[in-house]
């Protein structure tokens, strides 16, 4: 009978501190509602990896289920860039089209990601400081490009940092807002006066965009080219099921393999390692610091601007879309019932997206 009990006393303590961070994420997801798509299945996931000789894993010949999802989806980036068309196809252009001064806040927003760069040179070798610091685009799909065309040693924990953040926004972000604002500021009132966009604008835009950012950088084109394309997709007017297929199908599959196969890179013997526990806590550091870039940057707009700009709006310059435009709205409407900045916001949020390629694909150019 001791067959029966072998494995059960390989569980190591490690092993057991992983079944409750799975455990915290679940509840994330269940409790708090937190991307719900993504951490429900790394949560779960994270737990079922970490047991001894777990059949989910590949050992010796025997293929294990996340093994191969992990290397038929995101070893070769397939994964993250299929979930690009899908959210490509979410985004609403419509905002900073009408109100293009909203890309500004968007490029102020990544200003985390190179002060990350800067800062994990100091403990890693630039390859993988530049993949680290890219967790501060605050894009999963971006940051594991990124850190696979640079083969960086770290991918498992900097997907695990990207993904994780990315889903913990709405914790991340209020308290940082709240420290660089003044109540008063949160009250400022941001009428929306966007002007309407033709057809024709809406489908050049996502060709243009992309036409730009692959003669500035090419090394994204595969990031921007699968963002613009699913754009385009919604906005032609004649693939309205395709795109809603994109929307909402494609997206949350993807999504869900996502999260089941970032989970074989929290196994305990590599997250609950020294240089893993640094590189989360530089990808925290990112993320304040590309949230506080952009709410900074738009009280020094405010130094000169007669209609003054709500500041929070500058923290959905971060590319988590669309949680990051919803927690400023929600935070504006919390301040004042009446003061509605959704647009504002969703609008930032989404010149954040393309800005966050974009840096993504500076980062490839400057060291691949």
């Amino acid at each position: 009978m001791d067959f029966l009990y072998q494995y059960i006393l390989q569980i190591t303590w490690q092993q057991v501190v992983m079944w409750a961070i799975g455990g915290l994420l679940i509840f994330l997801a269940i409790k708090k509602e937190m991307e719900p798509t993504l951490l429900l299945p790394m949560g779960f996931a994270t737990i079922i990896v970490n047991f001894p000789h777990s059949g989910v894993l590949t050992h010796g010949d025997e293929a294990g289920m996340l093994d191969i999802l992990f290397d038929a989806g995101i070893a070769n980036e397939l994964f993250p860039l299929l979930l690009f068309i899908g959210i490509g196809a979410m985004i609403d252009f419509s905002p900073i089209l009408s109100n293009p001064k909203l890309m500004l806040f968007g490029a102020a927003a990544q200003f985390g990601i190179f002060f990350t760069f800067c800062l994990a040179s100091i403990f890693f070798p630039l390859n993988d400081a530049a993949s680290i610091g890219i967790i501060g685009a605050a894009d999963g799909p971006t940051a594991i490009v990124v850190a696979q065309k640079l083969n960086s040693q770290f991918t498992g924990p900097i997907m695990v940092a990207a993904y994780s953040y990315m889903a913990l926004v709405p914790i991340i972000q209020p308290p940082i807002i709240k420290l660089l604002t003044t109540k008063k500021e949160r009250m400022i009132r941001m009428p929306y006066k966007g002007a309407e966009v033709s057809k024709i604008t809406k489908i050049l835009f996502p060709i243009i965009i992309s036409m730009v950012t692959v003669a500035i950088a090419p090394s994204s084109a595969s990031l921007i080219f699968s963002l613009m394309f699913g754009n385009l997709i919604r906005e032609c007017g004649v693939l309205d099921n395709l795109s809603e297929t994109a929307q909402k199908v494609l997206a949350n599959l993807v999504t869900i393999f996502l999260g089941i196969s970032i989970a074989t890179q929290m196994k305990a013997e590599q997250f609950l390692h020294p240089a893993t526990l640094l590189i989360l806590g530089l990808g925290l550091f990112a993320f304040i610091f590309d949230t506080a870039g952009g709410v900074l940057f738009a009280k020094f707009l405010n130094l000169f601007s007669k209609e003054k700009i709500n500041p929070m709006i500058g923290a959905a310059g971060i590319s988590a879309f669309p949680m990051s435009g919803r927690v400023v709205h929600k935070m504006g409407l919390a301040e004042d019932p009446q003061n509605f900045l959704l647009m504002h916001s969703i609008g930032v949020n989404v010149s954040g997206q393309i800005a966050s390629v974009i840096a993504g694909g500076m980062i490839l150019n400057f060291f691949r």
